[in-house]
């Protein structure tokens, strides 16, 4: 869907009724607006934030493995011999 509208002087810009319908952007939902060289997106935030956690799964789980593997290295047990001396 594409629409034109106009800017104020204040910089405001409305959102025509059809697009909000259509997005179920209400009153008080709160959005992002990002600029991509010289683009603007606008979303809800609830959405931009659903998608950042989708993105940074998979790295999260891996530096959780990661984490697990170095407090769980047995070799790593001379350590814990130095700790229990001090």
């Amino acid at each position: 869907m594409m629409k034109t509208i106009k800017v104020s002087e204040k910089g405001q810009i409305a959102i025509p009724n059809q697009i909000r319908e259509t997005l179920e952007i209400e009153q008080g939902d709160e959005l992002v607006i990002i600029q991509v060289g010289n683009k603007i997106l606008i979303e809800k935030a609830q959405i931009t934030e659903k998608r950042l956690k989708d993105d940074f799964k998979d790295i999260l789980r891996f530096s959780e493995k990661s984490l697990k593997e170095v407090w769980n290295n047995k070799s790593d047990d001379i350590w814990n011999h130095y700790l229990k001396r001090g």
